[in-house]
């Protein structure tokens, strides 16, 4: 997720601004930048595609004096790859307004048609640029032009063009924008993504998290939806979108830097389960058209004629993405595609069917995982084309591949993926329901229904978190034991594989996932008094056989763990349950996935162990 820092006060602008930048490097990032304004309407903008250690030397060797306002960004690439064009803050034809920017704004294709008609020049490939120039469109239909009007006298005008902006975005964003006409006043605005201003005395700021000015001030006040802030040297106002003047009351932050940097939560693992819904919700949004399921042409470029035309799927990935890609070809089976599914290990090692009518989709969080390009590669050579979904634009997999879906979750800290997953199983169903859609394996009223259900989960996922305490409650009940046993059927056991490996990766105590109809043919053995068996048993065709194997299980003395919905809940006999909200079946993995990263988690933190760095293992595996 990108960074943003804004300031205003007394003290040299572009060191509170890189500073507060490197207290945000945490969140990943690719570019970055700053723009500052001195008290004669002079801007500064100095960026660049790389490190804020550079950024600084740069600013450090061309230093601007008298600025005592300004705003800087640390940019995660979602649209255009990482570049000094494509870094923050972006300006205006002029040179004289200036943005950053986090979120997606859905409609910016739209927008930037229109502004290049009224002669807007454009400069980099973001969505953020539109932003800018509209911006200053805004401004020039103010006539607010005259060069020796007051500043006192525009910053009504430089608000209201603010306002009518963000009227016209669709989508998600955090900005904040100055004008170099008025330096005495920076504006932000919140819808969907995280903004806060920190009150300090006779300065304030502005940003994307606490972490970012925390050394200054600890009296905050956190932007709600469809909020205005200006922010001034003497205070900061709140309005909303129309324009009315809020009251807000300030809260004192008891976090230190590091707490802050995690969100107020113990670890970034932890942090990160919690940001899934919105994980989700950035996956989705402005991409599935709720009338038809279709996802939108311009977000993947995969011709019609090619998805009616591919004859078979070939899904290759390693690790919690290999899982990802296992829901899929249930998915993707479900809507009559023939799938296969690898380890992008063992595919470059065995006899290749794949050809000119298979297209193979490589999922990788990083899209640097070496298998996986390897793959990938052998694939293309066999005449197959590739469908990247991953969520680093630039990496090498997007820049390989044919076609490349980005899942929109922002950067993960935790090595032990958690949200990124979410994101690729989001970007399957996209997939899934779009390539049926073009297929004419899926009817308009069935197409619409699964893309109704799809946009709900993100609040269903939401309400898992209610369950927390007594998640933790079981989680460290059974932190002691040295073997766990997951099981599930049909769709949801690749959520049995992921739960075993999450309690792996973190816990360091054995684990293993299995089809639950497989129990008798060997698993059922190892079973003893008190192992831990977590059994997925959401409603499903199969709820009678997953019924039958619990019992199995507490005959041999197991303590079981079900994961249930309201209807399972009433044939399901387990001791301990996590009740999860009801969803179709084939979506069901993306609400089951969430408590059993919980109990995950809940383990290693009764173990003590490094959960954010677990021993032995690497972030992004990028040798073979």
């Amino acid at each position: 997720m990108c960074g943003i820092i804004g300031y205003i006060g007394d003290k040299k602008t572009s060191d509170i601004l890189i500073d507060g930048l490197k207290r945000l490097e945490y969140r990943g990032y690719d570019s970055c930048g700053i723009a500052v304004i001195n008290g004669v309407g002079g801007l500064y903008l100095k960026r660049v595609s790389g490190r804020v250690d550079a950024l600084d030397a740069l600013a450090a060797s061309d230093p601007v004096k008298g600025a005592r306002a300004g705003i800087g960004h640390t940019r995660w690439a979602t649209h255009g790859a990482p570049s000094e064009d494509n870094a923050h803050p972006h300006t205006d034809c002029s040179g004289s307004v200036v943005v950053v920017h986090n979120g997606i704004i859905e409609n910016y294709l739209e927008l930037k048609e229109i502004l290049l008609k009224a002669g807007h020049k454009f400069k980099s490939e973001t969505d953020t640029e539109v932003i800018v120039h509209l911006l200053e469109e805004k401004l020039k239909n103010l006539d607010v032009a005259e060069k020796n009007a007051r500043q006192a006298m525009l910053e009504p005008v430089f608000f209201e063009a603010v306002r009518r902006t963000i009227a016209d975005l669709k989508g998600a964003f955090a900005l904040a924008a100055a004008w170099a006409k008025c330096p005495a006043i920076l504006l932000a605005a919140r819808q969907h993504s995280p903004l806060v201003a920190g009150l300090g005395e006779g300065e304030n700021f502005i940003a994307s998290d606490v972490s970012a000015f925390l050394k200054h001030t600890k009296r905050v006040v956190f932007l709600n939806d469809g909020e205005i802030a200006a922010v001034k040297k003497e205070g900061v106002t709140f309005f909303d979108f129309k324009g009315r003047k809020l009251e807000r009351e300030s809260i004192v932050i008891q976090w230190d830097s590091t707490m802050a940097e995690k969100g107020g939560y113990k670890h970034f693992m932890l942090k990160e389960i919690h940001e899934q819904p919105e994980a989700v919700e950035d996956t989705l949004r402005g991409r599935l058209l709720p009338i038809s399921g279709e996802l939108l042409e311009r977000e993947i470029n995969l011709p019609l004629e090619l998805i009616k035309k591919f004859k078979r799927l070939q899904v290759i990935a390693c690790g919690t993405a290999y899982h990802a890609g296992l829901v899929a070809r249930y998915v993707f089976e479900n809507f009559g595609m023939p799938t296969e599914v690898d380890f992008a290990s063992e595919f470059s090692d065995r006899a290749k069917i794949t050809d000119k009518d298979t297209l193979v989709i490589a999922i990788s969080q990083s899209g640097e995982t070496a298998d996986t390009l390897h793959a990938s590669r052998e694939a293309k050579v066999s005449g197959a084309k590739v469908l990247a979904i991953t969520n680093t634009v630039g990496s090498t997999l997007t820049r390989e591949a044919d076609f490349v879906l980005y899942t929109h979750c922002g950067p993960e800290i935790g090595v032990a993926s958690t949200k990124a997953f979410m994101g690729q199983l989001a970007a399957v169903y996209l997939l899934g329901v779009h390539f049926a859609t073009a297929r004419k394996k899926l009817a308009l009223a069935e197409a619409r229904t699964y893309a109704e259900e799809l946009l709900k989960l993100p609040r269903l996922a939401e309400e898992l978190f209610l369950s927390e305490k007594s998640i933790a409650a079981m989680a460290g009940a059974c932190a002691g034991s040295e073997h766990f046993l997951f099981i599930a059927r049909h769709i949801n056991f690749p959520i049995a594989l992921e739960g075993a490996l999450k309690i792996k990766e973190i816990s360091y105590v054995h684990a293993e996932g299995y089809a639950a109809g497989e129990m008798k043919h060997g698993p059922i053995a190892i079973i003893d008094k008190g192992m831990p068996v977590l059994a997925v048993a959401t409603t499903s065709k199969a709820i009678s056989l997953m019924a039958g194997n619990i019992e199995e299980a507490k005959a041999r003395g197991a303590r079981v763990i079900a994961i249930v919905d309201e209807d399972s809940r009433k044939l399901i006999k387990a001791a301990d349950y996590i009740q999860v909200p009801k969803t179709m079946e084939l979506l069901s993995p993306m609400l089951n996935v969430i408590p059993l990263q919980l109990f995950a988690y809940y383990v290693a933190l009764a173990k003590k162990c490094d959960i954010d760095k677990p021993r032995n293992l690497a972030k992004s595996v990028t040798v073979r």
